[in-house]
């Protein structure tokens, strides 16, 4: 079928000729575009391989065993969000599938496995998984329990995080490693040491050299003999955000003079046995294998002179720095991406290690790694509808309700209207567009000094919008003569052409580090990706706050730049239109904030079951009342409160009868439990505002106005 337009025509008197003016064509019959049109868009074979793809419904699936997923097991993401939606959980939603997050244990585990056997080391690999990066309860059993056959223990870095590890560690492998980091006072020095007083395997990492103090003292006093590591600040720096740790003038780590200083207090105190781990940290996001083994090597080399220096070196803790590639890139030279794989990063690793304690004759170390982001990230989608969709546009005299009479206008205002109508009569859209610009910011002025109405303002913003979209499509069919070029006008941000959809979501509690460090992660349609996205659109969430939205994203197609849009479907009436993100399993769910008393999504999580899938575990959002409660204020009271202001108002005449107060009492009460986020009913499935010549409905299945 021929693409569906609206057009509004002006009349002909303002201009010579009329204008028909298009709201945008959106082609649901194109048959050239399909799934794999979708994946290259979207770069999902780059990201997304192997947990993720597009199948023939035009649906994400989910891979649960990677490579080895059989099409049969796959798990298509929109049949969840629909069993979701069913049983009653709202959006946003957060779908785990502990399945990935096993094999992803399973496939670091085996990567270093294979580098020993490659390299011919004579250690062994005992992974750690970092707490911080997602202290879920399910997440951090799960690995535990997963990894229980690799000797797989947890680190942490505060205290609470200590006592989580330390119970969870109750049901791992005996000889799992419980590395403790972060600052630490005498009682995280008493919980390390009582870790080791209840067989687990606590190792206590000094990030500060004055921290050795408390641990010979505490340590004495409870006489358990503790096992120390020390963490090593390297020359060696990575760029960018995520390098910001490394370096010498990291925030966290002991010098060389500081790591020499602990061995002789250790010697003096006849404690030098009891150090026996060096731990040092590149930094997150590592780019590529050359920094790897820079680092590496460096570090290994401290712990071999640690070793001659008397100290009972047992364990080489790398850190973490395992990167993901965010952008499908597969390229070094991206902060969003890594240039290497998994098996290559285990390999340059392990070798590096071995080159150097075969130079200093010490014998190789059992490696740990904390690599939190490379192992939790793919476990997980945040699944959100879109709410509305808004576009700058033009209309027809009778849409925009005022008059497009220039008779009394300032002369030097009609003087520009008329040089640009007859630029368009000649073709020069480019042309035509400046002069509507100026127009359009004579009436700014004009009305802020009181001599413009604000009617004559709305026509020329109206104008400038018309011309605008009247210059994109003239140019759109210039070059579809000539394909080569590009759509100068769109893509040099002469004209905005880019709608705003608003989701039903807050960046500031599940994707805290897009506004923070300007993270990008993968975005796309959850569905109808066998037809073509049209839109190009930027995210606004529910937040009152400028910076709540999303306007980078990565790259289309072959492109390494990030995009300022996303290609997206048009909305279709009383249907929801969902958007997922991917690789946000690390860091987004603990990290995010309360703004405006948005609570965190609801989560279920999913396992595969032959034939199907499985529910095991829905948990719901925070509701109104749990998000008040932790700001400190008391439900209870709060509805008493309430209920007391409406019998006053029934007293004062405010309500009819006592049936019509005791219906807003309740409803009042019940607001209480009710979900932080927006009730998704879909009257419309576009774009509604009191003002409706500003707002536009763009759904494939036909081009309307709101209504």
């Amino acid at each position: 079928m021929p693409p569906l337009a609206v057009s509004h025509a002006f009349p002909s008197a303002q201009f010579g000729f009329p204008l028909q003016i298009p709201y945008g064509d959106y082609d649901v019959g194109n048959n050239a575009w399909g799934v794999r049109k979708s994946s290259s868009l979207y770069r999902v074979e780059g990201w997304g391989a192997p947990y993720f793809r597009i199948n023939e419904k035009g649906n994400i699936a989910a891979r649960p065993h990677g490579r080895g997923t059989f099409s049969s097991d796959e798990i298509d993401v929109m049949d969840v969000v629909e069993r979701a939606v069913s049983e009653g959980m709202s959006m946003p939603l957060i779908i785990r599938f502990p399945e990935i997050l096993k094999h992803r244990l399973s496939t670091l585990h085996m990567a270093f496995e294979r580098g020993i056997e490659h390299t011919g080391y004579q250690g062994r690999f005992q992974g750690v998984f970092p707490v911080k990066c997602n202290p879920d309860r399910y997440i951090v059993e799960d690995i535990v329990r997963h990894g229980k056959q690799y000797n797989f223990g947890l680190e942490a870095g505060s205290k609470p995080e200590l006592v989580m590890a330390m119970t969870n560690m109750c049901h791992g492998s005996a000889d799992a490693l419980l590395i403790c980091n972060g600052y630490k006072d005498a009682e995280y020095v008493r919980l390390a040491l009582m870790a080791r007083q209840i067989g687990l395997k606590s190792i206590i990492v000094l990030e500060q050299e004055e921290e050795l103090d408390i641990v010979i003292k505490v340590s004495k006093e409870m006489e358990v003999f503790p096992v120390i590591g020390v963490r090593a600040k390297l020359c060696t720096k990575h760029g960018g955000h995520w390098g910001e740790t490394s370096g010498e003038k990291g925030k966290f780590g002991l010098t060389t003079s500081e790591i020499v200083g602990v061995v002789a207090k250790l010697k003096r105190n006849n404690m030098l046995a009891s150090l026996q781990l060096l731990h040092f940290h590149i930094g997150s996001q590592i780019p590529s294998l050359a920094l790897v083994d820079e680092g590496v090597s460096e570090a290994a080399h401290i712990f071999c002179e640690l070793e001659l220096m008397g100290a009972n070196m047992k364990n080489i803790d790398i850190g973490g720095g395992l990167g993901v590639d965010y952008d499908g890139s597969h390229s070094s030279a991206s902060e969003m991406s890594v240039g290497y794989t998994l098996e290559e990063y285990a390999e340059h690793v392990v070798n590096a290690i071995k080159e150097a304690c075969s130079l200093k004759n010490v014998k190789n170390p059992t490696i740990s790694c904390e690599s939190g982001r490379g192992l939790v990230s793919h476990q997980s989608i945040l699944v959100f509808d879109v709410l509305s969709a808004r576009m700058k546009t033009c209309d027809s005299e009778e849409d925009i309700g005022v008059s497009l009479d220039f008779e009394g206008w300032p002369r030097e205002l009609a003087a520009t209207h008329e040089q640009f109508t007859e630029l368009l009569k000649r073709g020069d859209y480019v042309g035509a567009l400046e002069h509507a610009r100026t127009l359009k910011a004579e009436g700014v002025r004009l009305f802020k000094i009181g001599q413009f109405s604000l009617e004559r303002r709305a026509l020329t913003e109206k104008l400038f919008d018309m011309v605008s979209n009247l210059a994109v499509q003239r140019e759109e069919e210039k070059f579809d003569r000539y394909p080569t070029k590009k759509l100068s006008l769109v893509d040099s941000g002469v004209v905005d052409q880019t709608a705003t959809y608003h989701i039903n979501l807050s960046i500031f509690k599940s994707m805290l580090d897009s506004w923070a460090i300007g993270q990008l992660f993968p975005i796309l349609p959850m569905h109808r990706l066998d037809e073509e996205p049209t839109v190009r659109a930027v995210l606004s969430d529910l937040t009152c706050d400028s910076d709540g939205k999303i306007a980078r994203f990565i790259g289309h197609n072959d492109d390494v730049e990030p995009s300022n849009f996303l290609r997206v479907h048009g909305l279709i009436s009383k249907k929801p239109y969902y958007l997922g993100v991917f690789l946000g399993g690390a860091y987004q769910e603990v990290m995010g904030s309360m703004h405006n008393l948005f609570g965190g999504p609801n989560m279920v999580q999913v396992t595969f079951r032959e034939g199907g899938f499985e529910i095991t575990h829905a948990i719901p959002t925070q509701n109104i009342e749990d998000a008040l409660r932790t700001m400190q204020h008391e439900p209870h009271q709060m509805v008493k409160d309430l209920r007391n202001r409406v019998e006053d108002s029934l007293r004062q005449g405010r309500f009819k009868n006592r049936f019509e107060a005791d219906v807003a009492g309740d409803y009042l009460a019940s607001s209480f439990k009710s979900s932080t986020y927006l009730a998704s009913d879909y009257r419309g499935g576009c774009a509604y505002a009191a003002n409706k010549a500003n707002s536009i409905c763009v759904p494939v299945e036909q081009a309307h106005w709101c209504t």
